[in-house]
Parts: C-alpha cells; sequence; structure tokens
C-alpha cells in the first residue's frame, strides 16, 4: 500500500492531500464532470511527497485554463481577493459593493464618534432595521489568519460608538476578512455578539459562497486582464466585474483594440452569468 502523499500548505504545516477537497475546488469553478475528473487525474499524477498546495493550484488552474477560461476565472476566486491589495482599501470597497448588490445602503470610510474617541468606519450598510458597521481586515500574505486580537479591538471600538447617544445606532458590529479567523478569534465572536465573515466562515454563508450566489466576482478574477490594466480599474473604483460590463468605457482608456475589448466584456458576462 502506497503512503499518503503529504503536502505543504502555505502556512507551512503539512497535511495529506485529499482528492475530494481538490474535486470540490474544481466543481465551484463550474467545470463539467469529465473535466474535473480529466484534471483530478492528471494532478493525481503528477504528486509527490512534499508538494505545495500552490504548485497544486497552479498545475490545476493552467488545466482549468486550457479548456474554458471562465472555469479558469471562477476557481482563482480566492487568489483573485489576495489580488485586491496591496492596500485594503480596494477590498473595503470590494465588501460595500457586495453588500449594495445585496439590497443596503452602504458607504465606505464614514466618522462615527465614540463616547471617548471618534471611529472611522470602513463599511457602513442599512437595509430595514438592519444597521451595520463592519471593519475589514485584509492580508496579502495567504498564511496571516485574524487572530483574537482583531475582533477584542473592534468589539471595543464597536462599543464605545454605542455608548454615545445618538438617534440611530449601528445594532449590528461586523468583521471581515479575505483569509480566515483563528479559532479563539470565532468563539469570541459568537460570545461577544460580533458577526465574523471570512472567506470560509460562517460555513454556509462565507464570503466564497455569498460571491458564487450573488455572481458578484471580482474584477481581479479576469485571466485576460493583465495586473496593470486591474490596477487602473481598481483605482477608478471598478472593483466587480458586473461593474465593468456597466462602465465598459474605462476599457477605451487603456488603450485596449476593439477586438480585444470584445473578447474581455464576453468573457466578464460569461463569468457573472455563469
Amino acid at each position: 500500500m502506497e503512503a499518503p502523499i503529504e503536502i505543504v500548505k502555505a502556512s507551512g504545516k503539512r497535511a495529506h492531500f485529499s482528492i475530494e477537497k481538490l474535486r470540490n475546488s474544481l466543481q465551484r469553478s463550474g467545470a463539467d464532470t469529465a473535466t474535473i475528473k480529466q484534471i483530478v487525474n492528471t494532478v493525481r499524477d503528477e504528486l509527490y511527497q512534499g508538494i505545495s498546495t500552490k504548485e497544486i493550484y497552479h498545475r490545476a488552474f493552467a488545466l482549468l485554463k486550457k479548456k474554458k477560461t471562465v472555469f479558469a476565472s471562477k476557481y482563482k476566486l480566492k487568489n483573485a481577493l489576495y489580488e485586491l491589495g496591496p492596500t485594503g482599501f480596494p477590498f473595503e470597497k470590494f465588501i460595500a459593493a457586495l453588500l449594495q448588490y445585496s439590497g443596503y445602503e452602504t458607504g465606505v470610510g464614514q466618522v462615527f464618534r465614540g463616547k471617548c474617541v471618534t471611529h472611522e468606519v470602513d463599511v457602513v450598510a442599512q437595509k430595514k432595521e438592519q444597521y451595520i458597521v463592519a471593519e475589514c481586515k485584509f492580508h496579502s500574505d495567504p498564511s496571516r489568519k485574524c487572530d483574537v486580537k482583531v475582533p477584542l479591538y473592534i468589539h471595543s471600538r464597536y462599543r464605545d460608538i454605542l455608548a454615545f447617544e445618538r438617534k440611530r445606532s449601528p445594532n449590528e458590529g461586523w468583521v471581515v476578512t479575505n483569509t480566515q479567523f483563528t479559532k479563539d478569534a470565532m468563539d469570541y465572536g459568537k460570545c461577544s455578539g460580533l458577526y465574523l465573515l471570512s472567506w470560509d466562515y460562517p460555513k454556509g454563508d462565507a464570503l466564497k459562497d455569498r460571491i458564487d450566489r450573488l455572481s458578484l466576482y471580482p474584477i481581479t478574477v479576469s485571466t485576460l486582464l493583465s495586473k496593470r490594466e486591474k490596477q487602473f480599474l481598481l483605482s477608478r473604483n471598478v472593483v466587480l466585474c458586473r461593474q465593468l460590463i456597466q462602465d465598459d468605457f474605462y476599457l477605451d482608456h487603456l488603450g485596449i483594440s476593439e477586438n480585444r475589448k470584445a473578447r474581455i466584456l464576453e468573457d466578464i458576462n460569461a463569468i457573472c452569468h455563469s
């Protein structure tokens, strides 16, 4: 019996390779059963002891891209969120856009007066009786997690805002990250009443689930746009693929040919409606 293949995660930790996890991630891309089976078999045949998850990802991504760019774009969603850096501001705008398309009135970088000091809040969202103040913690390093110090700090700011008398106070405090929370952070969130939202938490309604469910993909999932072009669009507050469809004139500012523009828009449309 062959020894199980050990893979190395971004954190440096080792784990056994799981075909099921690879298959599930490929299914999220929208690829058909035959394509998934072919890629799983190819990747499995190329495994070796100590292979990194990054190398496995790049191999699967390349095979998907060769098959269909839309599959590759959806498969790279997690990495696309890292591309919203290097600062955290595009990530804040992405979270605000995600909430706006979910029916909320949103704002970014609003200042609230607290009992002790004033606070600049990353994202504010309101819908009916729900009034959210959200802090966004962006990490460009996949191995970094939000530990318990983050919700502790955010909770103290939230309580200071609530302590200041005002006609209508926020009734939900959120902490949002593009990576993961530690167990202590999640336990503190549950105990304190803070809502924590990360790449994979809470289960079934995590960031990845919300994005897929609403087809609100960041512009950085595109495999046809260059890094420079994506940064230009982000600087113009175009953070969603859906926004580029509505405001395609931004592509003209990049000096993109009509043929390439048509290909990009066709691909973006397919991502949004897949």
